[in-house]
């Protein structure tokens, strides 16, 4: 945090007042753990006290917390005191124009939210400084959470910075940089022949035997609140608007959740207006759950079968928050669509060439979906269009069809063929 704005200790102003079912409605304490709604089994949301925040966070007061990162936002996030704080580093990321992308499909208004620059390199690590902080404040000594990959790697170091022991238990063909990361952390790994929603199911049995607290995807109440403040710095960024179209690749579909709720959190704090942007939700074609309940009109998606795409972040059969992610596209005038896996391989090399860095497949999905809602008319050329970067590429499996070059000798009689070989345009 900045030198100016550094708080460590004392009351962080939250005004957090209660839980709320998302679907039933019903109202529940905030100060004691939580997992689903006891109602219905649906996700928890937290409310807060938006009056009272709003003499607080005012666009002059975030502008002096400007190194703050995520918790520059304390009075609507859960954590009541600093010392319960957990920080890497995380929020704060760029929002970052694409010309030379933007110039590619066609649409001059490209910007990309760089949230692979958060400290475990990916966006999950928001979600998971709010929830660990949080859960551990209310008394928490041990986690556990079921992951594709970037999840499981959040856990382990948030985990780590609270002194709590962290078991994430992956699909055994999770990629080995996110493997390798939860070991690194000193989380336990659990590696399971099966799919995320196979996970989930090891991972409540742990926390029912071992009294572990269960951080699945919005199966707790706080790590949407910390994915939220994607759509708060967003906001920001714009100068307090928002942009004509959001697209992002949805998994469990947590930010798209948090941010449709950020918006309607800032328009009563009186820091935007009623404009909302069209959220898109972009999944693999080998599942597609949210697409095919969109498309059909269902107010719940049914898990899909035999789920696969090399995508991790996007293989999730099914998501317990499927009717906020659904309630998000349709109210936002937005829609789904399902890309096959080989164009988010070809479109991965895409982004790197033209300047936008080394993107993760998912976000390569959302990168993908530019020239298919332009063909439909769902996005404009002059369109101002946001494209969440939710993870690095080297926390992706490498491409399919990457193969090293032959080593040059190390020696200058063999140099010049390489140089001839450089004298030519790329291909």
């Amino acid at each position: 945090m900045s030198a100016s704005w550094s708080p460590t200790a004392g009351a962080t102003g939250s005004t957090l007042s209660h839980l709320e079912g998302g679907l039933s409605g019903e109202r529940y304490p905030a100060d004691e753990l939580a997992n689903l709604d006891p109602v219905d089994g649906k996700p928890l949301l937290a409310r807060y006290d938006l009056d009272r925040a709003a003499g607080k966070l005012t666009r002059e007061t975030l502008a002096s917390r400007r190194n703050g990162g995520l918790w520059r936002w304390a009075e609507i996030l859960p954590v009541r005191r600093w010392e319960a704080v957990l920080t890497l580093g995380e929020g704060g990321t760029p929002l970052l124009p694409a010309p030379r992308l933007g110039r590619h499909f066609g649409v001059a208004g490209l910007l990309i939210k760089s949230d692979s620059l958060n400290p475990t390199g990916s966006f999950k690590a928001r979600g998971m400084a709010a929830a660990v902080s949080r859960a551990a404040e209310l008394g928490a000594t041990r986690f556990v959470a079921p992951s594709a990959g970037n999840a499981g790697g959040a856990l382990a170091a948030y985990a780590a910075a609270a002194g709590a022991r962290a078991t994430i238990v992956m699909p055994a063909d999770a990629p080995r940089a996110n493997q390798i990361e939860v070991v690194a952390c000193g989380a336990d790994l659990v590696l399971l022949d099966g799919l995320i929603t196979d996970c989930g199911r090891l991972a409540r049995s742990i926390a029912d035997e071992l009294g572990a607290f269960d951080l699945s995807t919005l199966k707790e109440p706080y790590r949407v609140e910390g994915k939220k403040t994607m759509g708060l710095e967003l906001a920001e960024d714009l100068g307090w608007t928002l942009p004509d179209a959001v697209i992002y690749p949805t998994g469990g579909g947590t930010g798209l959740v948090g941010m449709w709720k950020a918006f309607d959190e800032l328009e009563q704090l009186g820091l935007i207006d009623g404009h909302r942007p069209r959220m898109f939700s972009v999944q693999a074609q080998g599942c597609a759950p949210i697409v095919r309940a969109f498309e059909t009109g269902a107010e719940f998606a049914p898990p899909w079968e035999d789920a696969a795409t090399a995508a991790g972040g996007l293989r999730v059969p099914g998501a317990v928050g499927d009717f906020l992610i659904l309630r998000c596209l349709r109210e936002s005038g937005g829609g789904a669509l399902a890309l096959p896996d080989d164009e988010l391989f070809a479109t991965q090399r895409v982004v790197g060439g033209f300047g936008a860095g080394y993107l993760s497949l998912e976000t390569a999905a959302a990168v993908a979906a530019v020239p298919h809602l332009l063909t439909q008319g769902a996005i404009e050329r002059d369109d101002r269009v946001v494209i969440f970067d939710t993870g690095a590429g080297f926390k992706s499996d490498p491409p399919r069809d990457y193969t090293p070059p032959r080593p040059v000798a190390n020696d200058v009689d063999a140099w010049g063929d390489v140089i001839e070989r450089l004298r030519k345009p790329p291909a």
